[in-house]
């Protein structure tokens, strides 16, 4: 067990501050998507690679997000509000023991939330520090720089492993998805380790979305004139 060691934080933004995070709804379908009026992070992952237990880390709650000892539960989009951003928890992929129609039916659901790019400010994909990305990861990988949507890879259940094996793997883990090592951040659920780099993370991304483009200057010069 270990704790976050402290970084250099000279020009890093303060991290974001959750008081209070609250379910919203769950989608079946497209049409039950919602369109939120802030940013929206997506979480994606593998089924039991530690997706509910990394957002009751981010809540400060145990059972926001429903865990389950049964991988391949969550077969919803599940909508959070946490204040500054809502969070869609993402149905897990690669889960072995499911049927053929059953993964198909995740797939749509996966394609048909990344289909509308534009309401998703970042994607966290989380991937199990223990072991090697599997294919699906890899290919979630591959999906997400198809479609230009910005991503950062969060390793989980780091606290299973030495702080000398966690570097390990994350060096593996980087070598294996083609990114630098910074483009990862280490985590565990249990310990809080990497809690405030993820949440240093968010506050970049929340800034970022909530900046204007030069579009939507244009627009409010344009009204402010009329």
């Amino acid at each position: 067990m270990y704790e976050t060691k402290e970084k250099n934080t000279e020009n890093r933004p303060a991290p974001v501050v959750i008081k209070n995070a609250t379910f919203i709804t769950s989608a079946a379908r497209a049409d039950q998507f919602i369109t939120p009026d802030k940013p929206m992070i997506a979480v994606c992952g593998k089924s039991n690679v530690g997706k509910s237990s990394f957002i009751n880390m981010l809540a400060n709650r145990k059972k926001l997000a429903k865990t389950s000892s049964e991988p391949g539960r969550t077969r919803l989009v599940n909508y959070f509000d946490f204040g500054e951003f809502i969070l869609a928890d993402l149905p897990g992929y690669g889960f072995a023991r499911v049927s053929k129609g059953e993964k198909e039916k995740w797939a749509k659901t996966l394609d048909a939330f990344f289909k509308d790019r534009e309401k998703i400010a970042h994607v966290f994909m989380l991937v199990d520090s223990r072991h090697d990305p599997t294919a699906d990861d890899v290919q979630m990988m591959q999906f997400l720089n198809y479609h230009i949507l910005p991503f950062t890879v969060v390793l989980t259940k780091s606290d299973k492993l030495s702080r000398m094996k966690l570097k390990e793997h994350l060096r593996a883990i980087a070598a294996d998805l083609y990114l630098g090592e910074k483009n990862l951040l280490a985590t565990s659920s249990e310990t809080g380790y990497g809690k405030i780099d993820v949440l240093t993370k968010l506050r970049s991304v929340i800034d970022v979305a909530n900046t204007p483009t030069e579009s939507e200057d244009e627009a409010e010069d344009e009204e402010t004139e009329n």
